[in-house]
C-alpha cells in the first residue's frame, strides 16, 4: 500500500469530506511525514512540505493554515490509527484473538508508516508539547476504558492477573521497535532475515511471547 493511501485511510477521522479533498489532503499529509521525519518539527516549512506534495504552498495553506495545525493532524491520524487498534479489546472479545489483532496491527504500522512512528516518538522525546495540549483528556480516557477490558478479563480469569496500563506500555515498545530502530533491526539480522518477512516474524514472535505470559495459570 502507497503512503498516500495508508494516510488517507489513517486520517479520516470519522469525517467524510468530498474526494478531492481526501485526495489532498492525504497527498499533504504524506509529504508533511516525510519532511517532519527528516527535518524535524523545528526545521520543517510550508514551502517544503508543499514542494513534496506538488501542490502550491497556498493551497497548502487552505487545507491547513499553519504548520502547527498541519502538525498536530499529522500526529492525531499517528494516534488514532494506534487507538483504532486498541477498540479491539472489548468486554466480549476473546482475549488471545483480541492480543493476536492487535500485535498484528501494530506491526503492520510499523511497516507502512515507519516514519510516522519515528515522528511520534520524537514528538514524546521533546515533552509531546503539540500532542499532549490537544488531545491528551481524550488518549486518557479512551485508553482507562481499554485498561478496565483487561481488569475485567482477569476478573474472570480468561487472562492472568496482569497491570494493563503496563502491558500496553509493553506492546507498544516491543511493536513500534520495529520501526523507530529498523535500521539496528535489519543490521542485526542481517541479509537472511532482514527483509520484509521481518515484519511476520516480529508478530508471530510477540503473539505468542504475550500469550504464553498472559495464559490463566493451572490451579
Amino acid at each position: 500500500m502507497e503512503l498516500n493511501d495508508a494516510i488517507a485511510q489513517d486520517a479520516q477521522h470519522g469525517r467524510r469530506p468530498g474526494a478531492k479533498r481526501v485526495v489532498n489532503e492525504a497527498r499533504i499529509l504524506a509529504a508533511a511525514e516525510e519532511i517532519f521525519a527528516e527535518a524535524g518539527y523545528v526545521a520543517a516549512s510550508m514551502a517544503a512540505i508543499a514542494e513534496r506534495a506538488g501542490l502550491p504552498k497556498a493551497n497548502l495553506h487552505y487545507y491547513f493554515g499553519t504548520k502547527e495545525q498541519l502538525y498536530r493532524r499529522l500526529l492525531d491520524t499517528i494516534a488514532d490509527g494506534w487507538q483504532e487498534t486498541m477498540d479491539l479489546f472489548t468486554a466480549d472479545s476473546d482475549p488471545a484473538e483480541a492480543f493476536r489483532l492487535y500485535v498484528a496491527d501494530k506491526i503492520e504500522f510499523s511497516r507502512r508508516r515507519p516514519r510516522a512512528s519515528k515522528i511520534f516518538a520524537n514528538e514524546m522525546l521533546h515533552g509531546a508539547p503539540h500532542f499532549l495540549a490537544a488531545t491528551q483528556g481524550r488518549v486518557r480516557e479512551r485508553f482507562q476504558r481499554h485498561c478496565d477490558v483487561i481488569d475485567s478479563w482477569v476478573r474472570q480469569g480468561k487472562i492472568a492477573p496482569v497491570d494493563p496500563h503496563h502491558l500496553f506500555f509493553v506492546l507498544w515498545a516491543s511493536t513500534q521497535h520495529y520501526a523507530d530502530f529498523d535500521v539496528q533491526v535489519r543490521a542485526v539480522l542481517g541479509h537472511d532475515r532482514g527483509g520484509e518477512g521481518r515484519f511476520e516474524d516480529a508478530a508471530r514472535y510477540l503473539e505468542n511471547l504475550f500469550m504464553d505470559g498472559l495464559r490463566p495459570k493451572a490451579i
